[in-house]
């Protein structure tokens, strides 16, 4: 009989596990698939953005869902105790970067993920997935594995992650464990995922990066949320400023509301300055030059077309001809651009999954069951969700880290 069983081998399975093991507990961490960490490997495209470097009250205004929760498990694991772990104490040497990122200083997830199972070394790793949870007397008491095994325990911990990226394990299999147990799962959907648009010639946009650009959440027409930043169409709308709209762009979505997002293509000029800079740039192309020449010297090539079709001004116009209402509509749309959305990615998209077990029914300064003794939670499988830059991975580690030191008292 174990200590305990930690069903997950990702990030806040092996962090929880190595919390326990340190406490000299004899821990079994279950995997259904045939290696640990495969979400972890392809976290910030295979860099893995370990955690955002910042404290825990800066770090609470990022997380979208139930921040409040997080706060006895966020103070006792913060970023600069996960930093530091990984620096001195696993020899996985980091660096900040724009927006707080922090990264191994190898780009290599691999190199992360091989630290936490040196810091979870002492755990034995079996790789098989759990087919229901054992009750007794209103404890969770163990794991019956789909072998049919019956494994034995003192407490059991859940981190199965949600259903983002399935390829990589999180199959949602968590959801049912905690369900049959009695747990809600508030409504999971995709978050930090692509929107799509409905913008006439969207399909002809694929690559092109908007740097530096102001964006804005309208949902029915009513501004809910603003960014700055980057912008990417792969070719759908995606980039760290719609990800971060993404959360919001989905629930309304969801439930039948209009989305768009307006961009300032022109952030740091007003429209007066962006009519002195037309002026200039018309007169050095000459009066006969085409409308296109025009948006050429104010757009990535890529943009005018859309851009022109949304202002229904035909390309060859010729300068001389354009009316002084059809140059106020080319500023206005400068300065707001709209991209109507029509749809929002899948899961296998996402970064993270919104929704899952009810924080209502979890005990945020121990991460147990507040309806079965013995089970315990941590990571995506709970309802919490955070923006993009590292704060989803950093709750993973201190959830599980809670939990796991939890795990060890028992």
């Amino acid at each position: 009989m174990e200590d305990c069983i930690i069903i997950g081998a990702g990030a806040a399975g092996l962090f929880a596990a190595g919390a326990a093991v340190h406490a000299g507990k004899r821990v079994t961490v279950l995997e259904h698939m045939d290696a640990p960490g495969k979400k972890l490997l392809i976290t910030g495209k295979g860099r893995c953005n370990v955690t955002n470097n910042c404290g825990p009250d800066e770090f609470l205004k990022n997380v979208r869902r139930n921040p409040r929760f997080l706060y006895s498990a966020l103070n006792a694991c913060p970023p600069a105790f996960v930093m530091e772990l990984l620096e001195k104490g696993l020899g996985v040497p980091l660096k900040t970067e724009r927006g707080r990122r922090v990264f191994p200083q190898s780009d290599r997830a691999q190199d992360v993920l091989d630290a936490l199972l040196r810091w979870a070394k002492g755990a034995r790793l079996r790789y098989e997935g759990a087919r229901e949870l054992m009750l007794e007397n209103g404890r969770c008491t163990g794991v019956r594995l789909q072998s049919g095994e019956a494994l034995r325990a003192g407490a059991v911990l859940v981190a199965t992650g949600g259903v983002s990226y399935p390829v990589t394990g999180s199959t949602g299999d968590g959801y049912l464990l905690a369900h049959r147990l009695g747990h809600a799962i508030v409504e999971i959907r995709p978050s930090l995922t692509p929107l799509e648009t409905s913008l006439p010639f969207a399909e002809s946009l694929k690559g092109l990066r908007l740097k530096n650009i102001s964006a804005r959440l309208a949902i029915d027409d009513r501004y809910v949320q603003q960014e700055f930043g980057e912008l990417e169409f792969t070719p759908f709308v995606s980039g760290p400023v719609t990800l971060r709209m993404s959360r919001q762009a989905v629930d309304a979505l969801i439930d039948g509301q209009r989305v768009a997002v307006d961009l300032d293509l022109k952030p740091a000029l007003n429209p007066t300055q962006l009519r002195e800079r037309i002026a200039r740039e018309a007169e050095t192309l000459g009066p006969q030059a085409p409308l296109s020449s025009l948006l050429r010297k104010l757009l990535p090539a890529q943009l005018i077309r859309p851009f022109a079709a949304s202002l229904q001004i035909p390309e060859r116009l010729p300068l001389n001809a354009v009316k002084a209402t059809e140059l106020d509509k080319i500023v206005g749309q400068l300065k707001l651009f709209r991209l109507p959305i029509s749809d929002y990615r899948p899961f296998e998209e996402a970064i993270v999954t919104a929704g899952g077990v009810s924080t209502a029914e979890v005990d945020p300064q121990t991460m147990q069951s507040r309806l079965v003794k013995g089970l315990y939670f941590a990571g995506e499988l709970l309802d919490i969700d955070a923006d993009t830059g590292g704060y989803n991975l950093q709750i993973a580690y201190s959830t599980g880290h809670l939990a796991g030191q939890m795990l060890g008292n028992k």
